[in-house]
């Protein structure tokens, strides 16, 4: 009965989200990938506010009951009928009767499975499509036959795109650059920090600032943006990792595209507010710093934060805390010890989470990481514990897994002012807290 309830309200609330996007028109831009989804979809959002009256997927709203959510404008009901049938009420009110409405919608579209973006690309209709970087393990591979089909699965965005439409291709990914060819009959650009990249980023720095205790501490990077001989600087708070820089290339590229000030779009990202848990910099317990990246983990995403984790400078030690990643099917085992290979070349101490994590302890020993510096937890309380008590002044800790590890437990037990962890950390939601 409750998947019955479910495909009804999916049902109702497509059927309404195609009737308000016939009424209203609104201009739309769909974002997908394995990776950097959101924060590119939170970056086009702030180069183009400035231009236009914007509207994007809150959180990860990504899947055929997010995607309509965003275009009512309604908020997630989780196991409440009653805010199922004010989102539906909400959205009969938009067709029948005249409301200020969105110019632009920019929309986060993801996959779980084969067949997920058939459903969405048969009645979506798009004036962008973004690409950011599929990698060379996607997460959710587990539940298809090989990469190749996850491509083939998310390429069929493009199919929505209107005969005038733009689509912009992450050039740093081979096989996302390569739709360009593909795709080459249609209004293609690409981004990244690449020669071969239309809109390209150089100069990627991370920013450093005095702290409490004066040391210098991370808090954010810093990049420019190289356009037909322009030069423009782009600064980010809050966070690092190059997935923070590609999100406001693929920004700017449309405001390019749009023939907007480039300068102004670069300007709004001095108010840029990073998505939650992903390499999001938060204040950690006695002086240290965070890299919380629990939102998620797959393969692409995890070698990216690790290679960023050793790019910090520090006095103190560089400290990661790596959960399991999930949905890896076949690939589970290779794919963990090749993160623990990769981070015994960066950290100072390694702390595994998990059954799965195991291999990447294994995998960072056999890589030369000594034994005493590696610890393995099956269970995040013992971690919690035991991490909640080691840490020093100017460390640096990055922790990552995938979202049922709930790794963010573990941030809000070591950052220094809990308090705000509605506002700093992922997974804060009623229902989220209920689970186990």
């Amino acid at each position: 009965m409750k998947e019955y309830a479910k495909f009804v309200t999916v049902y109702i609330l497509t059927k309404l989200s195609k009737l308000i996007l016939k009424k209203y028109k609104p201009k739309i831009v769909v974002v997908t990938g394995s990776v950097g989804k959101t924060s590119t979809k939170d970056a086009i959002y702030t180069a183009i506010s400035p231009f236009a009256h914007v509207r994007k997927s809150e959180k990860s709203y990504n899947s055929e009951i997010g995607i309509p959510l965003t275009i009512l404008g309604a908020p997630n009901g989780w196991s409440n009928p009653s805010v199922w049938l004010a989102n539906i009420l909400g959205g009969i009110s938009l067709v029948l009767f005249k409301h200020k409405y969105p110019e632009w919608l920019v929309l986060e579209v993801g996959v779980g499975k084969p067949g997920d973006m058939k459903k969405i690309a048969s009645w979506l209709r798009s004036d962008v499509v973004v690409i950011t970087h599929f990698g060379t393990v996607p997460v959710h591979i587990e539940f298809f036959a090989s990469k190749s089909e996850i491509v083939k699965e998310k390429k069929q965005l493009i199919n929505t795109l209107k005969k005038d439409g733009l689509l912009l291709l992450h050039s740093e990914d081979k096989d996302v650059h390569d739709l360009k060819h593909e795709f080459g009959h249609l209004n293609v650009r690409t981004y990244g920090f690449g020669d071969v990249a239309d809109i390209k980023g150089t100069m990627p720095q991370i920013i450093y600032e005095m702290g409490a205790r004066g040391k210098d501490v991370p808090v954010g990077m810093s990049f420019r943006v190289d356009i037909s001989g322009n030069s423009v600087p782009i600064n980010i708070t809050g966070g690092l990792g190059m997935g923070h820089l590609s999100g406001p290339l693929a920004g700017i590229a449309l405001v390019v595209d749009q023939k907007w000030n480039i300068v102004e779009a670069s300007k709004a990202f001095e108010e840029f507010v990073l998505p939650q848990a992903r390499m999001r910099l938060v204040e950690g317990r006695e002086g240290s710093t965070i890299i919380d990246d629990t939102y998620n983990s797959s393969p692409a995403a995890l070698r990216a934060s690790i290679d960023m984790l050793g790019s910090v400078e520090t006095k103190g030690r560089k400290i990661a805390v790596l959960g399991d990643m999930l949905e890896l099917g076949k690939h589970t085992e290779e794919e963990h010890l090749e993160a623990g290979r990769r981070v015994s070349k960066v950290a100072s101490i390694l702390y595994t989470v998990g059954p799965r994590a195991e291999f990447i302890a294994k995998g960072a020993i056999e890589a030369g990481l000594s034994e005493d510096r590696v610890v393995v937890f099956r269970s995040l309380k013992d971690a919690i514990e035991t991490i909640r008590d080691i840490i020093g002044d100017t460390d640096v800790i990055l922790v990552k897994g995938s979202q049922s590890m709930r790794m963010e437990r573990l941030v809000e037990a070591i950052m220094a002012h809990p308090e705000n962890k509605a506002n700093l950390l992922c997974r804060q939601e009623e229902e989220w807290l209920k689970r186990v």
